[in-house]
């Protein structure tokens, strides 16, 4: 019996599931290469991991849409405002960027903002998109009230990421993904299925404590009994002011622009505790390096940096200095060889998915 599951394997199961609950075939298949990238990247807390609760469940509860109707509502050669309807936060964060890469490659530069779509993702996967490209991708999202403002208790800023990607002369980008919060929710999700504490100092209770169960976490920030500290941690002590004002950054870009949902606006859950749509906002932004001294150059110079950076003196004990992206790179070296370890709880849900969607072809090697 194994735990591992071959790449092709998942990726046809992933994608059938997808058309199964109603997403057409094309965007299906957008849809299981973003879920995907993130395991293969070692980034399992976006991976298949949130396959059926994020995306799944919610299309079955009727907050999501399995058929995106992407609305260009606004636009100019370099900008775009675009109305995802709520459908597949994937296929919209796709097709936007998509759309900036375009501009950027027309007009040296190219931002789309994006109203009323659902989870993307990782954010980097769509930034990565431009620096497949040539071009230096920048995205941010806001989402559901996760983060205590500095000095307050009250989660009201989503996880928020920041993300920029950009390419170097080295086998794989320079991309730093991560959330403006000191830790995601998606770590917590992560924890809980493993049985494990979240690390004390990351969550903060209404009565000002550091919260540690991490079931009891995930509870309580929906109920608003809990919230994330941002990066730097509570207070001004070690900065944390500058994550809450990062997250906010993203939170306006994410929702001024477009005139979109923000803030206590996205908690999907309505007036009387029933489930409701998230109305997420996104942007994405692409610049063209050879707009400016060309593309050679600016991959040459970024790897030049990177090496610099990596081949620095080293803390006592410390083995090696990584650059953003190196990691994961690396995870993918050894994971395209073994697939995907998939824990017990994951292995359910799996199970369940093939089950409920009658996707009867498909045997899971764990089951042997």
């Amino acid at each position: 019996m194994s735990n591992y599951l071959e790449w092709d394997f998942l990726t046809d199961f992933v994608e059938k599931a997808f058309v199964a609950y109603g997403v057409p075939e094309d965007e299906a298949k957008i849809c299981a290469d973003v879920l995907l990238q993130s395991d293969k990247k070692g980034i399992e807390s976006h991976g298949v991991n949130r396959f059926k609760p994020i995306y799944i469940d919610r299309i079955k509860d009727g907050v999501q849409n399995p058929v995106t109707d992407f609305e260009i509502i606004r636009e100019s050669p370099t900008t775009a405002v675009v109305d995802g309807h709520d459908g597949m936060g994937q296929v919209i964060a796709y097709r936007s960027m998509k759309m900036a890469i375009e501009k950027a490659k027309k007009y040296g530069m190219g931002m789309v903002a994006v109203r009323n779509s659902t989870h993307y993702g990782i954010a980097g996967y769509h930034t990565d998109m431009a620096a497949d490209a040539g071009c230096i991708g920048m995205s941010g999202t806001n989402a559901r009230p996760s983060i205590a403002p500095t000095f307050g208790v009250e989660n009201k800023l989503g996880t928020n990421p920041l993300t920029v990607s950009f390419p170097t002369d080295e086998p794989f980008h320079f991309s730093l993904d991560c959330a403006t919060s000191i830790i995601q929710r998606g770590k917590i999700e992560l924890y809980a299925r493993e049985g494990k504490d979240t690390p004390a100092g990351t969550v903060i209770g209404r009565d000002g404590s550091a919260l540690t169960d991490s079931n009891q976490i995930l509870h309580d920030l929906q109920t608003g009994e809990a919230a994330l500290a941002p990066l730097g941690g509570i207070g001004e002590e070690l900065s944390g002011y500058k994550g809450y004002g990062y997250a906010t950054i993203v939170e306006v870009l994410s929702a001024a622009l477009q005139q979109g949902s923000f803030l206590s606006m996205l908690t999907g859950i309505g007036e009387n505790g029933e489930k409701t749509k998230f109305h997420l906002g996104h942007f994405f932004i692409a610049i063209d390096t050879e707009a400016f001294m060309g593309l050679d150059s600016f991959k040459k110079t970024a790897g030049d940096i990177m090496r610099e950076l990596r081949s620095s003196q080293k803390a006592p004990g410390a083995e090696r200095i990584y650059t953003a992206g190196e990691k994961e790179y690396l995870i993918w070296q050894e994971r395209e060889k073994t697939g995907l370890p998939v824990n017990e709880s994951v292995q359910k849900e799996l199970i369940a998915i093939r089950d409920d969607a009658g996707l009867v072809d498909f045997r899971f090697p764990f089951e042997d």
